[in-house]
């Protein structure tokens, strides 16, 4: 049984050689390379808090470093962010790393076995064939409105740790960038936008929001306030307490006095869910 080896610089020398053909000075850009360091930092203090073994606390960072590399070429040719105006970013990923033969860079100078591997894949068996199916799963599913079935217990261990680790700093990525800059929305229609009523409902049902629901910027908001209710682990609702924009999304401002009644609603649901999750 051939052992995963995981060289955290390596992994980050490969991230950084690989963004630099991108143009850093796009805000999208910058803005992804900056997601993947603090996602990976994110699932390494989730796995620890789990008490993971060394392996396994490594492997769910590497996990974080390659989970969003499909974004880089998803702008470059389309322009955006939004996977239903391009592609798919977390399967272009997994096809990117392991279709493509991307994975080899990341992990084959030190795991020869990577190789038969490519060539005869077999996830959920022991050793590095189990290590690299755990990244393919994970980094396919870590967008994903649910989890695919059917997957073995370590699989979906990891799947979760990437999911919680990506919507923590999905927060405060929220937070720090205009909705108008990600969505490409009016700028002057997000102080006047509703939650729509399908939205509304996801929220007091406790559950994420189908993106074939978001209609308006208000209902964008609302949907990643929404993530808080597919968290998985106890240590990632300490970590959305801590960091606090969760609570910034939660006082959205706006002109609309039915729109400031939604928000008081949202956020009563939401602070009382936390509460309960964090006794």
């Amino acid at each position: 049984m051939d052992k995963f080896i995981i060289d955290r610089k390596k992994i980050m020398d490969k991230f950084a050689g690989y963004t630099k053909d991108y143009d850093i000075s796009d805000e999208k850009i910058k803005l992804k390379v900056e997601h993947t360091y603090r996602v990976a930092g994110l699932c390494d203090r989730i796995a620890r808090s789990l008490g993971l073994a060394v392996e396994d606390i490594d492997l769910a960072w590497a996990i974080g470093m390659l989970h969003d590399i499909g974004r880089f070429d998803q702008v470059r040719q389309y322009g955006t962010f939004s996977d239903a105006d391009s592609v798919d970013h977390a399967h272009y990923a997994s096809e990117l790393l392991f279709d493509k033969g991307m994975i080899m860079d990341y992990f084959g100078s030190a795991n020869p076995g990577i190789y038969n591997y490519i060539e005869n894949e077999n996830t959920c068996s022991a050793g590095l064939s189990e290590s690299l199916g755990i990244i393919k799963k994970a980094v396919y599913n870590h967008s994903a409105y649910k989890i695919e079935e059917g997957l073995c217990e370590r699989e979906v261990l990891f799947c979760n740790i990437i999911r919680d680790a990506d919507k923590l700093d999905i927060f405060k990525v929220v937070n720090d960038t205009p909705l108008e800059d990600i969505y490409s929305v009016d700028k002057e229609e997000i102080p006047k936008a509703e939650v729509t009523n399908a939205v509304m409902q996801a929220l007091r049902e406790k559950h994420a929001v189908l993106r074939s629901l978001k209609k308006t910027p208000a209902d964008y908001i609302a949907a990643y306030i929404a993530l808080v209710f597919e968290l998985v682990f106890p240590e990632s609702f300490y970590i959305a307490k801590e960091q606090g924009y969760l609570d910034k999304l939660l006082d959205f401002k706006t002109d609309n006095q039915v729109t400031k009644q939604q928000f008081k609603e949202i956020r009563k649901i939401t602070e009382e869910y936390i509460k309960e999750k964090t006794k």
